[in-house]
């Protein structure tokens, strides 16, 4: 939404401020304006010239020289110029010596600082200023279609600037004097989409009064229903439909401040009916359509749906296939326009109109917005339409287009009007509480101040009821926070104090799944890893480069129906494809070593073809290479593990299968009999399909079943009284035979008493047998009650050897 400030002033005539006052307080009343840009910017020493004489340079062939009256005086300048379109006795835009100008003629888009104009000497014939063209003076042949392509501005050529006197600003002329102002709109505040919304709320903002158009319902004694006649079939996608005709037009062009006005909003003008319908839709925010009356069979306008595979020329030349759904305006024979969006071409006004039909409607803005993306079009009425227009606004809107047309002398309107409208908007009535405002806000604003505000934005006060009566316009106000909000923006947010929050205490903070993955977080961390964040979205692709079977239960996925390509075309099973792209990253970057990891979600569905929402798994992912081997690795996951609570009862089983780690060196983790996790080195091949040359290692922990396990309360014990024994043993046993299974054994077998068993030392080599490993723990026992004796503990050491005989070790000799 584009507005001129001078727009604005029409209806606000006190208002007086600058551009950035105006984008400042229009921004903290709930205006929001994105920026603005001044049309007079780099316009300086600019008046209007006169040619007096022209006559060859000696010296260069396309080159004149000018003799230019300056002043009412008399006063004359000479200027060089290679304009090819200057004659003796026109009128022009002269840049003086010292002036300013936006750009030059060549240039697509003003220069941001201007160029300085100095005079000097072309080819040796002195020059003492410029004349400019429509481009140096910061505008378009959008804005001044009147203007040459090639060449300066000719002002005497316009009828409205011929009488322009000389010596006058030329800006100030031409309209360029103001600021255009870009606003962002919520869809919300529809009455803000027309230039009247924006003018009452500058008024509000800035307590000056606001002084909108007088209408008067213009019309000769005819009688418009003689006319036309409307059917509206499909009420419940077209609420009103107002028709009023207008006979012996008159085509041409419009003023120059209506022209003015469209084109700062970014308009192009077209000609007075055209003019009329877009200013009406501009100042209004409802827009309107006209059409030949001439054209309408049967002089019947009928609004319903389309029939399925009806084929219908727009007036952009373009053939659209409809369908059931979307809403037409018809005659009594054919479609003659897409509701809400654009006319036909079977329809529209031409030179030639003698009479015609003015429309102002209001339409669903849900259907009218599926409608043009079924279509594939956008245009500014349908922007509009698409918020949820006031119907009570287009009785309003088409008086102001008839009146406009009578003012400007473009037709003659007939009097009356045919009028569709079965279920009339009302007044909505809301009450106030001034107390509980105050209370929700933090504030202390009295009954006659909250009033005051809500009478300069014309919500009628009910002091007795302690309502408010809005007007169908302000579809945003329904309740008492709405009230507020108005309250507030007028009062002024940076003026509302700082206050704690009142009410009843509530408990705050973390839930318990993000309290573990913030402690795995923080462990992770210390050991060196830094976090990554990688796509939920990969390709098939992933499956083949993880050496996964294609029975493989992870490679049936969610499959994305409307992919950003194939690679990105399904959702994943597996977390691994994201961490080891990241390595391969840093590795083919020349990073020595890297550690990383990543909180991020699987997504397994329950049944192919979906049936219901897939299954989300948190998988907290680590990824490393160069500094660290698996034992490294599996410290950081008995590390995360522990501080989650899960101590003991951890059994890593080598087995574990996993075809994208390296088979010998692999593990499930397994906590209560439940996989919860795996870990282990990245298989070559894996390694060489994401061209990653050193070894890596990974750990996946399934982060449901850690949450489910843990244990948020730390149970802390007091200094032991009594001293310790501790009993060291050298075993061998086969290579096969695991240390967790030895631990295991020894935990079950010590009992009690037992205090904890270190592993101190692994051996194999010449003096050990093949096949055998040599394997050291230090046993310590301990009582809280007395001091033991060799006797207690010797019989647990006795249980111990009996068990691990048992499993086929022996002590070492």
């Amino acid at each position: 939404m584009n507005t001129p400030l001078s727009w604005i002033k029409a209806y606000v005539p006190e208002l007086s401020c600058t551009p950035q006052e105006y984008t400042d307080a229009m921004t903290l009343t709930g205006t929001k304006v994105e920026g603005f840009v001044e049309l007079d910017k780099n316009l300086e020493k600019i008046v209007v010239g006169k040619i007096l004489k022209i006559e060859r340079h000696p010296d260069a062939d396309k080159l004149v020289v000018c003799q230019v009256q300056i002043t009412e005086d008399g006063e004359t300048v000479q200027i060089v110029t290679g304009a090819p379109n200057v004659k003796e006795g026109q009128k022009v835009p002269v840049v003086l010596d010292g002036g300013r100008v936006a750009g030059s003629a060549h240039d697509s888009e003003p220069h941001p600082d201007g160029i300085k104009i100095k005079k000097g000497k072309l080819r040796g014939v002195d020059s003492f200023g410029m004349m400019c063209s429509i481009g140096e003076l910061g505008a378009d042949r959008e804005m001044y279609p009147d203007a040459a392509e090639d060449g300066i501005y000719i002002l005497s050529d316009n009828p409205d600037y011929a009488d322009a006197k000389i010596g006058s600003s030329v800006p100030e002329l031409l309209g360029l004097r103001d600021s255009v102002f870009e606003y962002e709109i919520t869809s919300n505040r529809v009455d803000c989409f027309g230039v009247l919304g924006i003018a009452r709320e500058a008024a509000a903002t800035f307590k000056k009064p606001f002084v909108p158009p007088v209408i008067t319902e213009t019309g000769n004694s005819e009688k418009a229903s003689d006319y036309i006649s409307v059917e509206v079939k499909d009420t419940d996608l077209c609420p009103r439909y107002i028709g009023r005709v207008v006979k012996n037009i008159k085509i041409g062009p419009s003023p120059e401040w209506m022209k003015r006005r469209l084109a700062a909003a970014g308009i192009r003008p077209i000609n007075n009916i055209v003019d009329i319908t877009n200013y009406v839709m501009e100042e209004y925010g409802q827009p309107m359509h006209a059409y030949d009356l001439d054209t309408i069979a049967g002089k019947k306008i009928v609004v319903k749906r389309a029939a399925d595979g009806t084929v219908f020329q727009t007036l952009d030349g373009q053939e659209r296939s409809l369908d059931s759904s979307m809403l037409m305006i018809c005659d009594g024979e054919k479609e003659i326009g897409i509701a809400g969006i654009m006319g036909g071409e079977n329809s529209k006004i031409t030179d030639d109109v003698k009479t015609m039909l003015f429309e102002a409607a209001c339409f669903d803005g849900t259907n009218i917005r599926l409608s043009g993306k079924k279509l594939g079009m956008r245009t500014d009425a349908q922007a509009k339409f698409e918020k949820g227009l006031d119907p009570n606004n287009a009785l309003e809107a088409i008086n102001r287009a008839c009146q406009l047309v009578e003012e400007l002398g473009a037709g003659e309107v007939v009097g009356g009007r045919v009028d569709v409208y079965p279920n009339p908007w009302q007044p909505k009535r809301v009450s106030y509480d001034v107390e509980k405002i105050n209370a929700l806000l933090g504030t202390n604003v009295s009954e006659d101040t909250m009033l005051s505000y809500f009478e300069k934005i014309d919500l009628a006060v009910d002091r007795e009821k302690k309502e408010l009566i809005v007007p169908t316009w302000r579809q945003d106000i329904n309740c008492l926070a709405d009230i507020a909000e108005e309250v507030a923006r007028f009062y002024g947010y940076d003026n509302i104090p700082m206050t704690l929050p009142k009410g009843e205490a509530t408990t705050g903070g973390l839930s318990g799944k993000l309290i573990v993955e913030k402690k795995a977080r923080n462990i992770a961390e210390g050991f060196g890893f830094y976090e990554g964040m990688t796509y939920s979205f990969e390709s098939p692709k992933v499956f083949d480069k993880l050496l996964l079977p294609a029975e493989d239960k992870l490679r049936k996925t969610v499959v994305i129906s409307n992919p950003l390509g194939e690679d990105y075309s399904i959702m994943r099973t597996i977390s691994l494809n994201g961490m080891l792209s990241s390595l391969s990253t840093n590795y083919n970057r020349r990073n020595k070593s890297v550690r990383l990891y990543e909180v991020g979600n699987i997504y397994l569905p329950k049944a192919l073809p979906l049936t219901e929402l897939p299954e989300e798994r948190t998988q907290f992912t680590l990824g490393m290479y160069g500094e660290g081997d698996f034992f490294d690795m599996k410290g950081v996951v008995e590390s995360i593990l522990e501080a989650c609570g899960l101590e003991g009862r951890k059994v890593y089983n080598p087995k574990a299968g996993r075809p994208y780690l390296h088979p010998g060196r692999q593990a499930d983790i397994i906590y209560d009999n439940e996989v919860i996790g795996y870990l282990g080195e990245v298989h070559p091949e894996v390694l060489d399909s994401y061209s990653i040359g050193t070894k890596a290692y990974v750990a996946v922990l399934d982060m449901p079943e850690v949450v489910k396990r843990a244990g948020a309360v730390k149970k802390y014990k007091g200094l032991a009284k009594y001293p310790a024994i501790t009993r060291d043993i050298s075993m061998v046993m086969p290579k096969e035979i695991l240390v967790g299974e030895v631990e295991e054994i020894i935990r079950r077998k010590g009992g009690k008493l037992m205090e904890h068993c270190d592993l101190f030392d692994i051996y194999e080599g010449s003096q050990i047998k093949e096949g055998f490993k040599s394997v050291a723990y230090s046993i310590s026992f301990r009582s809280a009650e007395r001091t033991l004796e060799d006797k207690e503990v010797n019989e647990h050491m006795e249980k111990i050897l009996k068990a691990l005989g048992e499993r086929g070790i022996e002590l070492r000799s």
